[in-house]
């Protein structure tokens, strides 16, 4: 059988050298970067003591970069914004992609807006001329800088890739990059599209990772599997697009789907969340990790987990540790 990957999530909690030479030797295998929210030459520090500490542990672990891909996210804030609940917000008050603020005007009242992964949710109230779109809190809390926007139920038509991701795949190779997520993939012509742009930048021996995390990656699923490397099942978004309550079923349909095709797949999103603030995780967490082996995973990752949290290695521990119970209990 072979060994389950384990991956972080680079960011300011795990800046330090030592900090990451402790994570790779608690079985780390790899790292993401999220390029939503920075870019490779911004962090050439943080890689150079990634590539650094993996020097010192003798090991070559993979580089991965989360590209932006057709994301909406709220532009730059000068400080986090409190959305209190009850309260309305203009288009003004948040400052919405000028893509949403062209749509928004032609959805219905009730139209749910989900914010930060969902931890926000917010509804049209009323639209008018005067005095405007009006967004009502329903699920309160701050709005930071970067964060995701979600519509449920509305298709919005963007490119899968925007021209900083193109121009992130052309230095990749500079950076020891050894593969790309391409978020929101919706369809085979997104993962080609890709594809294209990293041969042509020479990069077509970086392996592609197609993130399920719309409708429309997991109905279009079998379209998607030959055309990349691993499938990532990112249960942020996902769970975003229904109930919440359904999502464990389309996890476990997913899952199903890649073993029968032979494809690898990975399980990302809150797998040890709880780990941002505690030294502990709760069992619900470790039994999350443990179920997704048993399901096949060829592959788990945290995110915020390690890249903002107070327990980075700790998380690591914890995430390799019940990986490798899970892979001895088979």
């Amino acid at each position: 059988m072979r060994r389950v990957k384990v991956y972080g999530t680079l960011g300011p909690s795990c800046r330090a050298r030592e900090i990451l030479e402790q994570m790779l030797r608690e079985g780390m295998d790899g790292v993401r970067l999220n390029l939503s929210h920075t870019t490779l030459s911004e962090s050439s520090e943080l890689i150079d003591a990634y590539h650094s500490a993996a020097l010192g542990c003798g090991v070559r672990p993979e580089l991965l970069i989360d590209l932006q891909g057709p994301e909406l996210r709220v532009g730059a804030l000068s400080a986090p914004l409190p959305l209190t609940e009850g309260e309305s917000y203009s288009l003004e008050d948040i400052p919405f992609p000028g893509e949403l603020r062209e749509i928004l005007p032609t959805l219905p009242t009730g139209q749910e807006v989900l914010l930060d992964d969902g931890r926000l949710l917010l509804v049209m109230d009323a639209v008018s001329a005067k005095p405007g779109i009006r967004l009502r809190v329903i699920r309160g809390g701050l709005l930071e800088s970067r964060k995701s926007v979600a519509l449920p139920g509305c298709l919005i038509h963007t490119p899968a890739l925007t021209e900083r991701d193109r121009d992130q795949i052309r230095q990749a190779k500079s950076y020891g990059v050894t593969a790309v997520m391409q978020p929101f993939v919706r369809n085979r012509e997104d993962l080609l599209e890709v594809r294209q742009v990293l041969d042509r930048a020479g990069c077509e021996k970086l392996r592609l990772l197609a993130k399920v995390e719309n409708r429309s990656g997991i109905e279009r699923l079998d379209e998607l599997l030959p055309h990349c490397d691993e499938i990532v099942i990112a249960r942020g978004d996902l769970g975003n697009s229904m109930e919440l309550w359904e999502l464990p079923a389309v996890q476990k349909r997913i899952a199903r789907v890649c073993r029968d095709a032979g494809r690898d797949f990975m399980v990302v999103t809150q797998m040890l969340d709880s780990m941002i603030y505690r030294p502990v995780p709760t069992r619900a967490e470790v039994s999350d990790i443990f179920n997704a082996v048993l399901d096949g995973a060829a592959s788990v990752m945290v995110t915020g987990e390690t890249a903002v949290g107070e327990h980075p290695v700790q998380v690591i521990r914890f995430l390799s540790q019940t990986v490798r119970q899970a892979e001895a209990f088979q």
